[in-house]
């Protein structure tokens, strides 16, 4: 016959371990930086030497339920993702549907009436062309004698 102490504390791991998978999946999640409403829209930002470019993953969303709006140095994406309609019943759901609205701030001031966007594989890309004064430029050296 084996006897073993009772640890009281190794009972409580996995009840711990409960507790932080219910947090994980709760509905409460904290926004992420410029999300003001709705579901969450994840954006990649980049620069090249003439354009920002931003990159907005928006699953299920269609061009027209989209609108893009530059203002200053500020972009602001908002819509909705309508939910499918289904002749049946769900087993599972973990996509999200409903109004957006994401604003970023963008590093410099852009030209709004030349930006463009489209969409490619599901993703949102939008090119904002940097106003020539953010725009960065090789300054040569000159040789005086």
């Amino acid at each position: 016959m084996s006897t073993s102490r009772w640890d009281p504390w190794g009972e409580l791991l996995p009840l711990r371990e409960l507790m932080d998978q219910l947090f994980r999946e709760s509905m409460i999640r904290p926004r992420p930086p410029g999300m003001v409403s709705g579901i969450g829209v994840p954006v990649d930002l980049a620069e090249t030497d003439e354009a920002y470019i931003v990159m907005a993953v928006i699953p299920g969303a269609q061009p027209e339920d989209v609108q893009i709006q530059v203002t200053g140095d500020t972009l602001q994406l908002s819509g909705e993702v309508k939910e499918p309609d289904l002749d049946g019943t769900w087993l599972a759901r973990e996509r999200r549907y409903g109004a957006f609205r994401r604003v970023l701030a963008l590093p410099g001031p852009v030209r709004a009436e030349d930006a463009e966007a489209e969409f490619v594989n599901g993703v949102l890309v939008v090119r904002l062309p940097k106003a020539s004064v953010s725009r960065s430029r090789q300054i040569p050296i000159r040789t005086v004698n």
